[in-house]
């Protein structure tokens, strides 16, 4: 399944190149533009976009050069095709068409125009060796590097890809592999929105890319897109089982990762359908399930807002859950479950949590209120108690008997550590009343 970070980029991706029929005669005439009729019989092969051509003079002349759709040079063609024969053709004509010359200068004015045509660019900003990679043609990719500079190899589309990391994002194992064998710091390229290849192999579930890229640099589990979810977050919430084992195995501490919301990649995976990740994620550290996003979300309220009573029966096994934790706009996961449309999904949900004992956060005694009694309880049994003692001179043993008994009251009735504490406050606060001086 494509990742929604990535639609834009396919519809690059998916557009597919218009080879029109070449009019040899009309690329032979010198002139910017063309005239179909030339009767010119001596055609030149154009090998730039740039408008540099070599004729069979060994003389460079510039001419407007429009070929397919987006404007490539007849080397982009020839990749996007995987024909390894033409692409070794037009390199290998460069030198032939610039006539008998020979000596250093000579072959170091053929590399150049050789370089010049493999970094060639079409109007996406694509080179050859870029399409190769895209299409998944092997010796091509092994063809072109062989007069590839870093400057073709790191050179950006106007997508934000890279050769690399466009073959990672398809899946083209063998070419990831040979463009990492040439040069390893490619792995390090980040694309759209800091995105990296492992990151884009991991979302589209290419997990041959993925061990790939990890047996060549571990570091890459540490990036982060500009959102803050990781290679980890991706996979787990496209449920790709292979890739999460993957990862988690080489870092389980990834489990606790967490992004700008603060989701973890448990978060990200209640929101799929595959149990099984989730399984992996809470056997690499069950005490993720408690910990909530930025906005009070555990992944039980997660879970439920998109109804998977599986995988919320399934976090609810665990001991570690609080089937009543609150969201930051104070609602329970039962709060949530209410709100769904009424369905048989809403339903099952529903019964799930009930029998866990889920509640309403209405239905919860709150620390506020609890506070709020306990102290005027205590008050008034304080100022009982005063006025007693004032009447009949009885010891302060007795009220601090009554003051005991208080405080074991409210501690019963308290729900929470919140209002444990409060109680404990309120009474230690009150106790200090009746601190009387023994002199």
């Amino acid at each position: 399944m494509a990742s929604p970070t990535e639609e834009g980029r396919e519809g690059d991706l998916e557009k597919g190149l218009v080879q029109p029929q070449l009019n040899q005669n009309a690329l032979a005439e010198p002139s910017p533009t063309p005239s179909p009729s030339s009767t010119t019989t001596a055609p030149a092969l154009v090998l730039s976009n740039s408008g540099k051509r070599i004729d069979q003079a060994g003389k460079k002349k510039y001419v407007k050069q429009v070929t397919g759709r987006y404007n490539d040079t007849e080397l982009h063609l020839a990749a996007q095709r995987g024909n390894l024969a033409d692409v070794q053709r037009i390199l290998n004509d460069i030198p032939k068409m610039m006539g008998t010359f020979s000596g250093d200068d000579f072959d170091a004015e053929v590399a150049e125009i050789r370089a010049s045509v493999v970094n060639e660019v079409n109007e996406l900003g694509e080179t050859a060796l870029f399409t190769a990679a895209d299409k998944g043609h092997l010796e091509v990719v092994k063809e072109l590097l062989k007069y590839s500079n870093k400057e073709c190899l790191t050179r950006k589309n106007k997508s934000g890809y890279d050769s690399l990391h466009i073959a990672a994002l398809q899946g083209h194992r063998a070419i990831v592999q040979v463009l990492l064998d040439h040069d390893p710091s490619l792995s390090q390229t980040h694309g759209p929105s800091n995105a990296t290849p492992l990151i884009s192999a991991a979302t589209r579930g290419h997990t041959a890319v993925v061990n790939e890229l990890l047996s060549k640099d571990g570091s890459l589990l540490e990036i982060s897109r500009s959102n803050g979810k990781n290679a980890l977050h991706l996979a787990a919430r496209q449920g790709h089982v292979d890739i999460v084992q993957a990862l988690l195995s080489k870092d389980p501490q990834l489990a606790r990762r967490t992004d700008k919301k603060g989701q973890t990649a448990l978060q990200m995976a209640v929101k799929g359908q595959s149990r099984e990740v989730v399984k992996l994620l809470l056997d690499a550290d069950a005490a993720i399930v408690m910990l909530p996003d930025k906005f009070g979300n555990t992944a039980l309220h997660v879970a439920t807002r998109k109804k998977r009573v599986e995988i919320v029966n399934e976090l609810l096994s665990l001991p570690d859950t609080n089937v009543n934790a609150l969201t930051r706009d104070h609602k329970t996961a039962l709060d949530l479950a209410e709100e769904l449309t009424l369905s048989e999904e809403s339903s099952d949900m529903k019964e799930c949590l009930s029998r866990y004992g889920a509640l309403r956060a209405n239905e919860l005694n709150q620390p506020k209120d609890e506070l709020r009694n306990t102290v005027a309880q205590i008050k008034n049994d304080v100022h009982t108690q005063l006025e007693q003692t004032k009447r009949t001179n009885k010891n302060v043993h007795n009220i601090s008997k009554e003051l005991r008994k208080l405080h074991r009251e409210g501690i019963n009735n308290a729900t929470n550590s919140v209002t444990v504490v409060a109680v404990l406050f309120a009474t230690v606060a009150f106790a200090a009343i009746f601190t009387v001086p023994w002199w």
